[in-house]
């Protein structure tokens, strides 16, 4: 593609730095010095200031130039893969500041990250793309990057993210090493077959050893790490040397400029104003603004009314061309008419096969979630529907308890994705809500030959009309120095997992692979591994399938009546501790009343763990004072009877803090 001097149509014309001589870059200058160029007159919304299409001096001054066109040949996608607080983050945040695409007067950490949970986290939960332009030898290269979260809940969305780019960034933590989810994630990027550059971050902190941490990414991934990059995001070490790195490694994109329009959505958001806001990838030919454009997927036609590339900011532009990241608006109206891994195409000239790899998000874990106060009812629905307006994989359905009232079904992605929808809830639209254990998508296998789906113990069939339940499994793969081994294979026992294989990764740290039942990790799994390896092991984990397993379903009864909103669907060999724990802790909880209280753990009609509530009782006998026997047998036998027709009208209220404790203890031994 031929280099363009196009500027757009408010382009203003800036006075034209200096080159460099023999092609080395001299430091950022300071926001004051007099070669700057001088201030642009304000822009109307959505537009930026071009300046003109002039060679770049340094890498600060390459940042006014982002919306410059440049050869195919010169540009480079990568994103930044790392395990959780290993300073992916913090090195995204450097090569901003060092390109000049962000002033470092405009400057704050954690830049790429929005939200206020994830700069409290240190955890990257949205997506984010960057255009940066850096100038090497005196040829201008338009670098893009796309900042992907690393948790296992959003591994679908990573894996379109790293189908975007042809190179990756691998940071290891230069004191920590190689753990679990980098892991998962290198693999994911070679499966994409992109180039993988090593980086050791933090060679700053006392207790880094880069060496052997070089030693260990080769023995454990295999990658070269004779030429890995040593730096200091935090400090700025190093961060020329991966600037370099990512020019002279990454490939370019493939020249289909010629072909039809193919273009991979790796993300999306929704705007009040503008609707939904679609981030691609523009993988064949060209997009340009005003075109009719069709989502492969679900076949909806839209006119693209505005597109451009994100810098990180929304820059408007005219045209943009295979191999270059940028958004559009399209008045879209849902998320979910734009979904992640979706193929974008003219809507004359269609592509013949949409871009492989294309899923819906399949929640994996349920939950109810009730407003602490019933008025809430109605700010808790719009809530949610605020919510899933920006996270297609956020599903909900109405529910109503005779405990808590009336609420909602929530299924999520995963334990992360449901802690922060609760958070966000709490948060911004102040709610004071209960939420129930957290619970899988069983298989029920009917006398009839059907499969129903079961997210919900009350919505399963009775035992008569079912073969079999089958549970979700995952493989799960855990990291941990060899001091800890016994105490975490104790933990898969407990939790029914069934040992694969251990292997030492090196000399002091092994790999645990475990098959495990999902539900028996969404509880407190996470904290217990934590708890057990005082908190240097680390785990990764994907669903490989269903099998059948001897499930049940355990009921409390109250009274002689059954409680919904305390079933659960539990493993036959655990419902016994299950049973006598719950009903401890009713005991325990529930306000004493003038009549007998039985408290039971039922599996259908067979009682297994039971506890009784003794009566409030009245000392009848008070105005007795001598006499005869017979007397006081009265008044007791009257007493009994009375109590007796109490029990068979009287309603025992369980009260809310009886059901908030009892739901936590729930998720501490299911």
């Amino acid at each position: 593609m031929a280099t363009t001097s196009a500027v757009c149509p408010l382009a203003v014309l800036a006075p034209s730095p200096s080159p460099l001589a023999s092609g080395r870059r001299r430091p950022a200058a300071p926001f004051w010095a007099a070669s700057r160029p001088r201030a642009l007159p304000a822009a109307p919304r959505g537009r930026v200031l071009c300046l003109a299409a002039s060679a770049p001096a340094s890498s600060t001054d390459a940042g006014q130039d982002r919306l410059q066109k440049v050869p195919i040949t010169n540009i480079r996608n990568f994103c930044i893969i790392a395990h959780i607080d290993h300073g992916k983050s913090t090195l995204a945040d450097k090569l901003l500041e060092m390109t000049g695409t962000v002033q470092k007067r405009d400057m704050k950490q954690q830049f790429l990250d929005n939200m206020d949970l994830e700069r409290e986290r240190g955890i990257t939960i949205k997506l984010q793309a960057a255009r940066m332009r850096y100038v090497m030898n005196n040829e201008p290269y338009c670098l893009n990057l796309i900042d992907t979260p690393g948790h296992v809940d959003f591994s679908y969305e990573v894996s379109r993210s790293l189908a975007a780019c042809e190179g990756a960034l691998l940071v290891v933590d230069a004191s920590q090493g190689v753990e679990a989810q980098t892991l998962a994630n290198v693999y994911l990027a070679l499966e994409s077959n992109l180039e993988i550059i090593p980086v050791l971050n933090k060679i700053d902190l006392p207790g880094a050893e880069p060496d052997r941490i070089a030693q260990e990414i080769e023995e454990i991934i295999g990658l070269d790490c004779s030429n890995a990059i040593r730096c200091s995001a935090k400090e700025g070490i190093g961060i020329i040397e991966i600037l370099d790195a990512i020019v002279t490694k990454v490939p370019p994109p493939k020249d289909t400029l010629k072909n039809p329009l193919r273009a991979l959505i790796f993300d999306s958001y929704y705007d009040a104003y503008r609707g939904v806001i679609v981030y691609f990838r523009v993988i064949d030919g060209s997009i340009r603004k005003g075109d009719k454009i069709c989502f492969m997927a679900n076949k909806k036609e839209y006119v693209a009314d505005e597109i451009g590339v994100l810098s990180p900011n929304q820059m408007e532009a005219d045209e943009l061309h295979a191999g270059e990241v940028g958004y559009l608006s399209a008045s879209i109206r849902s998320v979910a008419d734009a979904r992640v891994g979706d193929t974008i195409t003219h809507f004359a000239k269609r592509a013949e096969s949409a871009l492989p790899g294309y899923s819906e998000a399949t929640p994996m874990v349920f939950c109810g979630l009730f407003p602490l106060e019933a008025d809430q009812f109605e700010e808790l629905r719009e809530a949610l529907g605020r919510l899933q307006l920006n996270d297609a994989a956020l599903k909900f359905e109405p529910e109503s308890s005779s405990a808590m009232g009336f609420g909602f079904r929530c299924g999520f992605l995963g334990l992360l994705h449901m802690e922060i929808v609760q958070e966000r809830l709490e948060r911004e639209y102040n709610l004071n809500l209960i939420i129930t254990a957290p619970s899988v998508v069983y298989r029920v296998n009917c006398s009839n030959n059907e499969t129903v789906e079961c997210s919900n113990p009350s919505l399963l069939p009775e035992p008569g009309k079912r073969r079999s339940i089958e549970e979700p499994y995952v493989k799960i793969e855990l990291l941990t120095p060899k001091d800890y081994i016994g105490p975490i294979m104790e933990l898969g026992q407990e939790r029914r997992g069934e040992f694969k294989e251990m292997n030492y990764i090196t000399e002091n740290r092994a790999k645990l692979t475990y098959m495990l039942p999902l539900a028996e990790m969404v509880g407190d799994f996470f904290d217990q591994l934590k708890s057990r390896s005082k908190g240097y092991a680390s785990m990764e984990y994907s669903v490989v399938g269903y099998r059948v397993s001897d499930l049940v379903k355990l009921d409390i009864q109250i009274n002689g009546e059954p409680v919904e909103a305390l079933s659960t669907i539990v493993h036959k060999e655990k419902a016994y501790t299950v049973g006598r724990a719950l009903t401890q802790k009713l005991k325990e909880l529930i306000p004493r009343q003038m009549f007998k209280i039985p408290i039971q753990a039922c599996i259908g009609a067979k009682v297994i763990a039971s506890e009784a509530l003794s009566a409030i009782r009245k000392d009848v006998l008070s105005k007795c004072y001598g006499g005869d026997i017979s007397r006081k047998k009265k008044l007791l036998k009257k007493q009994a009877e009375g109590k007796k027709r109490m029990k068979a009208i009287g309603r025992v209220e369980v009260p809310q803090e009886a059901f908030m404790a009892v739901l936590k203890l729930e998720k501490e031994v299911l």
